[in-house]
């Protein structure tokens, strides 16, 4: 009987061993400080969050109201729809007040 190259009835063996894979290098949580800065006085806030989150829910988390700020990284004005991947620190300027 001759089998033809790559045939599957000529060895059945065990399973090929599994490929253990390292993981991926971008970590799981991301750090971010955030500094609220409101009418001379300011307070600061630090969270862990998923990589990936957006600025807008890290607003949120410094108990502001996103709608209602600019946001500064450095002193450059970022969208709030833009992803955190990396750790960094934000100035949170609220551009409205009540009355």
């Amino acid at each position: 009987m001759r089998l033809h190259r790559g045939s599957s009835k000529d060895a059945r063996g065990s399973d090929p061993a599994a490929e253990i894979l390292p993981l991926s290098a971008s970590p799981a949580t991301v750090h971010v400080e955030v500094e609220v800065a409101r009418s001379g006085r300011s307070r600061r806030a630090q969270f862990d969050v998923a990589a990936g989150t957006l600025v807008r829910a890290v607003v949120r988390l410094a108990g502001e109201a996103p709608e209602g700020c600019a946001v500064l990284q450095e002193e450059t004005p970022i969208p709030l729809d833009t992803p955190i991947d990396h750790a960094l620190r934000l100035t949170v300027v609220p551009t409205f007040s009540g009355g």
